[in-house]
């Protein structure tokens, strides 16, 4: 068994099947809530040298991907951590999210933002265990940040230091 990271387009034809499901799986969480205020992607953000999408590959099969995106000059905003449904609970969407760090790092910057929906509990565990803080109250219901004034979108923040390049190297 062969696993590998590979840099991608997020226009690459064999990631438009994963991206579907990925937004399928938002659809099936959380109906048309997030539609109302759909950002529009571009996928000049996700190109190097500012951005980068990733795939982890096994046996040449995509398994898991994940993406960063510039939100400015010295913060990466992560998006699109997915790993495919028969795969999880086995640690990939940690590798994912530590091979951003990393690349983020290279890449000049110096924290990471990132958010996550009010749904997603998986989610909201994988970044606090990977060292994110919080910056919203964990001790709430996260139903309630569905609702004014909230937007349903938990945010999370983390400094990166240069020995995470020697974590994940």
């Amino acid at each position: 068994m062969s696993e590998r990271f590979r840099d991608i387009s997020p226009d690459a034809p064999e990631l438009q099947p994963v991206i579907a499901g990925l937004f399928g799986e938002y659809a099936a969480r959380y109906g048309d809530y997030f539609s109302k205020d759909a950002e529009v992607e571009l996928t000049e953000w996700y190109l190097p040298p500012q951005g980068l999408f990733i795939v982890l590959e096994r046996d040449g099969v995509i398994i898991a991907t994940g993406a960063y995106k510039p939100k400015d000059a010295h913060t990466a905003e992560i998006k699109r951590i997915w790993t495919q449904h028969t795969l999880r609970k086995q640690g990939l969407a940690s590798r994912v999210v530590a091979e951003l760090e990393r690349r983020a790092v290279l890449a000049g910057y110096s924290r990471i933002f990132l958010t996550t929906g009010f749904r997603q509990p998986e989610a909201v565990q994988l970044y606090l265990r990977q060292g994110y803080e919080a910056q919203f109250d964990l001790t709430r219901d996260p139903e309630e940040y569905s609702q004014p004034p909230f937007d349903g979108r938990l945010r999370f923040t983390k400094t990166l230091a240069v020995d995470t390049l020697s974590k994940t190297a």
